[in-house]
């Protein structure tokens, strides 16, 4: 975890200039939060994985979630809805997830969607298939770790208050509120990520690598 001092540093920046409302801290901090962890990510598992892409688009969704505009937010959308299908393919290859968890994320995405379908507007069926994804990827989490399903619940609960922000239904601290639930996302689904696959890793080459059991047999002289 001593690793993972970057990433505090940018974080704490980040929430500074959200708080201050500071454009200048934010466009030096957000678009390095994905990169810090990205790096990490790689250190630790030395190979590029469906995590590491999502981390990768979740860069560029950050940088464009910065500047103002419809194009702007479903440039955004984009993004991450490259993200959620990434985390979504890993997760899924990582260990089915359990139907329970299926059934009250996609639920809940049906309930999300039904309140705010009249006043999304135009972005009814961008929303209505990006928020379909983060509602399977938080699923397929469940299958992974609590720590990944933890990180899953919360990407979908900060996509869910910037969707209250985009029908203009905003709660006491919404910006802070949104980046410190993005943030503990991000970093518990690339630490929990690494620490399931580790732990796979080492359970395969275990199997893999036992050593046969040799067959009795008479014992030689002198041995005892």
């Amino acid at each position: 975890m001593r690793r993972l001092w970057p990433f505090g540093v940018v974080a704490v920046v980040e929430l500074i200039g959200v708080a201050a409302d500071s454009t200048l801290l934010q466009w030096l901090a957000k678009p390095l939060l994905a990169p810090v962890l990205l790096v990490y990510l790689l250190r630790a598992r030395r190979r590029v994985d469906p995590v590491a892409v999502g981390l990768v688009f979740a860069t560029g969704g950050d940088i464009a979630l910065l500047l103002s505009g419809d194009t702007a937010f479903l440039v955004g959308m984009g993004c991450f809805l490259v993200t959620q299908i990434a985390f979504l393919a890993a997760f899924l290859r990582h260990r089915r997830p359990p139907a329970a968890g299926l059934i009250i994320y996609l639920a809940l995405w049906a309930v999300a969607n039904l309140l705010l379908w009249r006043a999304l507007g135009p972005l009814r069926l961008p929303v209505l298939g990006y928020s379909l994804a983060l509602s399977l990827m938080a699923a397929a989490a469940n299958g992974v770790s609590r720590r990944v399903a933890l990180g899953g619940g919360l990407f979908l609960l900060s996509d869910l208050l910037i969707g209250l922000d985009a029908v203009d239904l905003r709660i006491p601290g919404h910006g802070l509120a949104v980046m410190i639930t993005y943030i503990a996302a991000l970093l518990l689904i690339t630490t929990g990520w690494v620490a399931a696959s580790d732990r796979r890793d080492r359970s395969a080459a275990g199997v893999g690598h036992t050593t046969p059991t040799p067959a009795p047999g008479p014992t030689p002289d002198g041995v005892r």
